[in-house]
């Protein structure tokens, strides 16, 4: 990286309704300059909430735009592209075709991420373009789902992600609107909206604030419209937006057909099939949690995702106090883990990990040592609901968990991982494993193997052995040296059991020396 010139990196966010993309040369201080901002509407989510799949259509458009994407980033000489998806793409039954797809055709790697993530991705946004005092509430809706955050200037306090969005209502409530919808219709949209929000908003009631914010184009549009409509075009309500106000707006909006809806001022004439069904949902949740106003914030999950990116690039050793490491923490509480064994057994692994890495057993990097490290916390929460079958109940758990901090592929990995600490090994035949794709697969074979014998080393539960490392030898053959002050007879003949598995991965005979 030039001292002068800085770094290029591009993200993309890829959302239900449209791509964005953002360019950006970040120098060394972490200071940043926005080089463009793109946006191209895709409404992948057309169809998909009918029947559960994006349609070809979308996924053609997706495709093209995420390549011109990757092109125009390429213009910019970017060094790294950072692409996200949210809510269409991780609800789809054909997710895979469509992160396939992007990948052969469009060259990009596209990480899914889970709802709670792209809360908390939101709030980062949001935050770091205002200069926040006290507890605020924000909300961000999107075309498949809504995001609601509660936090100050330090960090959020509660995030959720409500399957509503602008698009998502539409497709099930309000199909057919070539003219005015009904009032009553509007009404019991509304009363779906309130039922769907009834656990969150007793949440989010629990906490006092006296500010709100929303960002996303559905609430931006709604502001613009108010704003052209009962103020005469008054900029200052461009960033406001009254309760009173957003009422008038979606009684004007239910009372004019789909050609009047896009001919009204302030209104983006693409967006005007949908704004009706992300009206519902601000007028309802404002509604319920008495908010009079709320401030519009054009910052979103593209700013949050940059402002992520700075954060790991400025602390590559995360420690305890990361949001990955308290999310996994957190499951493994609410499943009661034993968290001394767990941690024993991470450690171990990590020591498994580098001394492989060392001898060139393998040749995975940070970011997968953290994955085992974590799958190694997690490997026994399906205890929780039985011991006979804990291997596939953790599978389930972690692969299904709103773990903060991870991708969808990165959790599927790490669950694929403490799936195969006991019983069967990876093999092509067995679903969890099959369902991979290659990449994750090479992780999850290596991963496996250190965290059965991570695991049988602490096979007592007691903490005997301090630590563990494979030492070269010659004739083809490694050395698991094991140190341990104490008698550990019980683990010593228990990691004798991964031999084979350890050959068939690594292609060398496993020895072992107690120390």
């Amino acid at each position: 990286m030039s001292e002068d010139t800085g770094r290029i990196i591009s993200f993309i966010d890829m959302g239900t309704n449209s791509v964005r993309l953002m360019i950006v040369r970040i120098f060394r201080e972490n200071s940043y300059t926005i080089l463009s901002r793109q946006k191209e509407m895709i409404r992948l989510g057309s169809g998909e909430f009918d029947h559960g799949y994006i349609l070809k259509e979308a996924m053609d458009k997706a495709v093209v735009v995420c390549k011109n994407f990757v092109e125009m980033s390429d213009s910019f000489q970017a060094e790294e592209i950072v692409a996200v998806a949210t809510s269409a793409t991780r609800d789809a039954r054909n997710r895979k075709e469509l992160i396939e797809r992007l990948k052969n055709e469009a060259g990009l790697d596209m990480k899914v991420i889970s709802g709670g993530e792209e809360a908390r991705l939101i709030y980062l946004g949001m935050v770091g373009g205002m200069n926040l005092k006290g507890r605020a509430f924000f909300i961000d809706i999107g075309g498949g789902s809504t995001e609601v955050i509660v936090g100050n200037e330090q960090g959020y306090e509660y995030l959720d992600s409500l399957k509503l969005g602008a698009i998502r209502m539409t497709m099930l409530y309000l199909p057919e609107q070539d003219g005015p919808v009904p009032i009553k219709k509007y009404r019991e949209v509304q009363e779906y909206v309130r039922n769907a929000t009834v656990l969150s908003m007793k949440r989010i009631r629990e906490y006092s604030f006296s500010k709100a914010f929303g960002c996303s184009g559905t609430i931006q549009s709604l502001a613009e419209i108010a704003s052209h409509v009962f103020h005469d075009r008054d900029p200052k309500r461009l960033n406001l937006l009254s309760l009173e106000d957003l009422k008038k707006v979606a009684g004007l909006l239910c009372s004019l057909s789909l050609d009047e809806r896009k001919a009204l001022p302030g209104m983006n004439p693409r967006r005007a099939d949908i704004i009706i069904g992300g009206a519902v949902i601000l007028d309802t949740i404002m509604t319920e949690l008495n908010i009079p106003e709320i401030g519009i914030s054009s910052h979103e999950l593209r700013d949050g995702i940059l402002l992520d990116y700075l954060y790991r690039i400025n602390h590559p050793g995360e420690d305890e106090l990361s949001v990955r490491h308290k999310s996994v923490l957190a499951l493994g509480r609410k499943c009661s883990f034993d968290e001394r064994h767990s941690i024993k057994v991470a450690r171990l692994c990590l020591d498994l990990f580098d001394s492989a890495k060392k001898l060139t057993l393998h040749a995975q990097g940070n970011i997968e040592r953290e994955l085992l490290y974590y799958a190694a916390h997690l490997h026994d929460v399906g205890t929780f609901l039985s011991y006979a079958n804990h291997h596939a109940n953790s599978y389930y758990f972690i692969r299904n968990a709103d773990l903060l901090g991870f991708n969808q592929e990165e959790l599927i990995t790490m669950a694929a991982a403490a799936f195969f600490h006991r019983k069967a090994v990876p093999v092509d035949e067995i679903p969890e494993f099959a369902s991979l794709d290659e990449k994750s697969r090479d992780i999850v074979r290596v991963h496996a193997i250190f965290l059965r014998i991570a695991e049988s080393l602490d096979r007592s539960h007691a903490g005997l052995v301090e630590s563990a490392c494979f030492m070269g030898c010659d004739n083809g053959n490694v050395v698991l040296e094991i140190q341990s002050p104490n008698d550990c007879q019980l683990e010593f003949w228990g990691v004798q059991n991964h031999r084979d598995a350890f050959e068939q991965v690594f292609g060398k005979k496993l020895l072992f020396s107690i120390v």
